[in-house]
C-alpha cells in the first residue's frame, strides 16, 4: 500500500515546553494502557477501538515520539489517526461496523443485564457516541475520498 507523501501529513502535534518527568512517564504509562485497551477492543465488541488509538497517539507525542511512530507507521493505526488528524474524518465503512457492533452489544445487555436501567443508560451513552459519530465528515475537504483498505 502507497504511504502518503510527508508533505501532506500534518506534523505531530508537540509540547511547546519540555514536560518533567513525572509528567511523560504518566503520558507514557497513559499511551501503553489506551493502547492496549484499543488492541483488547480489536477482539471485545463491547470496548472501542478508535477512541483508545487516539488517546493513545495524543498521550504518545507528549512522551515518546518512537512510539508515535510507530503508531503512525502502523498499517491499521497509521491511516485512521492521518485521516483523524487531517479534519476528524471517519470512513463510511467505519461507521457502519461501530453501529452494527453496538447495535449487538445493546441487544446483548438488554438480555443479559440484570437491571433494566443500567442497560438503558449504557445503550443511550451508545447512541450519543453513534449520533456524533454520524457527523463526522466521511472524506476530506476539497480533496477524493482516500481509497478504501
Amino acid at each position: 500500500m502507497p504511504q502518503p507523501s510527508e508533505d501532506l501529513l500534518p506534523p505531530a502535534p508537540k509540547p511547546s515546553t519540555p514536560l518533567p518527568a513525572v509528567a511523560r512517564w504518566l503520558f507514557l504509562a497513559l499511551a501503553l494502557l489506551s493502547l492496549v485497551l484499543g488492541v483488547i477492543g480489536i477482539f471485545l465488541p463491547v470496548l472501542p477501538t478508535v477512541p483508545f488509538i487516539l488517546l493513545s497517539a495524543w498521550a504518545a507525542a507528549r512522551s515518546s515520539p518512537r512510539l508515535l511512530a510507530w503508531l503512525e507507521s502502523h498499517t491499521s493505526f497509521g491511516p485512521m489517526l492521518t485521516e483523524w488528524r487531517r479534519g476528524g474524518v471517519v470512513r463510511r465503512r467505519a461507521k457502519w461496523a461501530a453501529t452494527a457492533v453496538m447495535g449487538a452489544s445493546a441487544a446483548i445487555m438488554l438480555v443479559v443485564v440484570p437491571t433494566r436501567w443500567v442497560a438503558l443508560f449504557a445503550i443511550g451513552c451508545m447512541a450519543c457516541v453513534l449520533a456524533w459519530l454520524w457527523r463526522r465528515p466521511e472524506q476530506f475537504n476539497n480533496e477524493a475520498a482516500p481509497p478504501e483498505t
